[in-house]
């Protein structure tokens, strides 16, 4: 289930995150970290520093990860995300989430994790002909993520949504067998930036993205190398914009000029560098605050702690509550 931002003014709880596995980038900014700087002025909001569900194809570089939290965590700060209206939190440290995960992973089927599509998707771009438990069980972490926190929404990409749907349906299956204690979430789905080869969307492990460090010549750099029109060899050709990589990224950074540049692109009235010049300029607005921030708070390693050690408390604390009412709720509450 999808739902709109809407004017609501009512503190619901949001609940979002990401894999520690190294920096983030433009893809994660459009399709999720947007919405979350909306959300977190409207909604009690948790955010997530996944490091445990970043050892499901990680696990062999836990190094890669300890230096991820940090990096992440910077990454958040300098696109907005404000810890005093957000709580920042580091998954491995919440041990009732791992215990909602084991919970929940006695009622759900083997059946229905290796037909869960994303699963399916990146087992088969990754390579794997023989699943990890870890991995395959992936949805069931992310369900008790959500739950922990009694999360209503989920601010995620398009490639989240089977996720969020199983998650739907481990809380009904939960309620029904023991006690209407935990809450259906719904999911709000960012837009899909494609990554600049134009094969797929933007993802780090395909090396395709444009990190949210990069400087000014590194975004230019990337852009020019993305991927347009492939039929158009000319200036002057007739370009199909629906297939250029490029067009894409006018129509989420430049909305508004996005149709003009269809219409020249079709006539063959506008070049492919001409074209990418003008999102480059439009991706710098983007970019420049969050190089300015960024730069204040990299220099600042012991703030970043204190609001990560600070925000992690607080998340402990209401994943406690919770699992208290999930453990009455079974009769598992043994001792009062």
């Amino acid at each position: 289930m999808t739902t709109q931002m809407t004017t609501q003014t009512k503190r619901e709880i949001v609940l979002t995150g990401d894999r520690t596995t190294g920096k983030l980038h433009l893809g994660h900014y459009v399709g999720s970290l947007k919405n979350r700087l909306q959300l977190q002025r409207q909604y009690e909001t948790y955010i997530m520093l996944a490091d445990v569900q970043a050892l499901t194809t990680h696990f062999h570089r836990p190094e890669l990860l300890a230096e991820s939290v940090r990096q992440v965590a910077l990454d958040y700060l300098s696109v907005g995300i404000d810890p005093e209206r957000s709580t920042i939190f580091v998954q491995s440290m919440i041990p009732e989430i791992a215990e909602l995960t084991v919970i929940f992973s006695m009622f759900v089927t083997v059946s229905s994790l290796r037909h869960n599509p994303t699963v399916k998707h990146e087992a088969k771009e990754r390579g794997y002909e023989d699943l990890y438990y870890g991995f395959l069980g992936y949805p069931v972490s992310q369900a008790a993520d959500i739950t922990a926190f009694k999360a209503t929404l989920v601010p995620a990409g398009e490639d989240q949504i089977p996720h969020i749907e199983q998650a739907r349906k481990i809380v009904r299956r939960f309620n029904e067998l023991y006690a209407p204690v935990l809450v259906e979430p719904d999911i709000l789905v960012g837009e899909r930036l494609d990554g600049l080869d134009g094969g797929s969307k933007m993802s780090k492990s395909l090396g395709n993205a444009i990190t949210l460090d990069a400087s000014p010549e590194e975004v230019s750099m990337q852009i020019r190398k993305a991927k347009t029109d492939p039929a158009r060899i000319h200036k002057t050709d007739p370009g199909h914009p629906d297939r250029c990589t490029v067009f894409g990224y006018h129509c989420i950074f430049r909305p508004e000029g996005s149709e003009d540049i269809r219409e020249n692109c079709q006539k063959g009235a506008i070049g492919c560098a001409a074209c990418k010049g003008m999102v480059t300029d439009a991706i710098e607005d983007v970019m420049q605050p969050i190089r300015e921030r960024r730069e204040t708070y990299k220099h600042r390693p012991r703030y970043i702690d204190e609001v990560l050690m600070a925000g992690t408390a607080k998340a402990r604390s209401a994943a406690r509550q919770t699992m208290g009412e999930v453990r009455e709720a079974m009769g598992i509450h043994y001792f009062k």
